[in-house]
């Protein structure tokens, strides 16, 4: 079940419960035939308003499933995934594939408020000039095409994308690993203001445990389509249970 609605009246932005993910793939190259492979195992978590939540793991664990998952992009799964608001956003790892190279920026932001069709022409303006502001960039960059931006600029518009329709989550898949070091701190800073200012919460995805470990109160590990271990940053940082996490702290921060 993937559920839109509200879910009571707490803080609770977001509850997966045994989530079990599953991808059809052929049984060989020149073949129709499928076999369905599960990717996601009994994955169950909540996320509170205001929270950035870090999910760590090795790349093939399921951590982009998941994402897919709570989005409604991937459809066969098992379990539950109820929403305490509509509308999660996504910001992907690679800000140039996510935005069309034919359109201006101005005219990318204001596509999903189009087809909302709940705002008039001016305050559809007025919001693309608010958003475009609010992730440090002015109204001089709406007239440009995504070529003519940074790999920093690109990601501040995918972020300021993600916010046009004002949700209360955002999930961060990589946001920063196909940045430099320079412009990662940049946009890892810019997501802090937004979670203050606006309260919005993220669930922030990595394979950098250093990274995650600056921005997140509450960090998730997955191994193989099971989250493995969660806690707070202290207690999955300073006092690891899961030997998975004891190694992949082990060969990142050092003994």
């Amino acid at each position: 079940m993937n559920d839109n609605g509200n879910k009571g009246t707490d803080n609770t932005i977001l509850t997966v419960s045994h989530l079990n993910t599953y991808y059809r793939e052929k049984t060989g190259r020149f073949s129709s035939a499928s076999v369905r492979r599960q990717v996601l195992k009994d994955v169950s978590f909540d996320i509170k308003q205001g929270e950035i939540v870090g999910l760590v793991g090795e790349s093939g664990c399921g951590k982009s499933t998941l994402a897919k998952t709570i989005l409604g992009i991937v459809k066969d799964y098992e379990g539950t995934v109820e929403h305490g608001s509509a509308g999660a956003q996504m910001v992907f790892q690679d800000p140039y594939g996510s935005l069309n190279p034919a359109k201006t920026v101005g005219w990318i932001l204001e596509e999903p408020l189009r087809i909302q069709g709940k705002l008039t022409d001016p305050e559809r303006d007025e919001r693309v000039a608010r958003m475009i502001n609010l992730v440090g960039l002015d109204e001089s960059y709406l007239k440009r095409k995504p070529n003519e931006l940074s790999g920093g600029q690109r990601q501040r518009i995918c972020i300021a994308l993600a916010l046009m329709l004002r949700p209360r989550l955002i999930i961060a898949d990589e946001p920063v690993s196909a940045l430099d070091v320079t412009v990662q701190d940049q946009i890892l800073k810019l997501l802090l203001k937004l979670n203050r200012e606006l309260g919005i919460a993220i669930l922030f995805i990595s394979h950098d445990l250093k990274v995650v470990y600056s921005v997140c109160s509450r960090v998730m590990v997955m191994k193989d389509g099971h989250i493995v271990e969660q806690g707070s940053d202290e207690e999955v940082y300073k006092s690891p249970k899961h030997p998975y996490t004891k190694q992949l702290l082990s060969s990142v921060l050092g003994d």
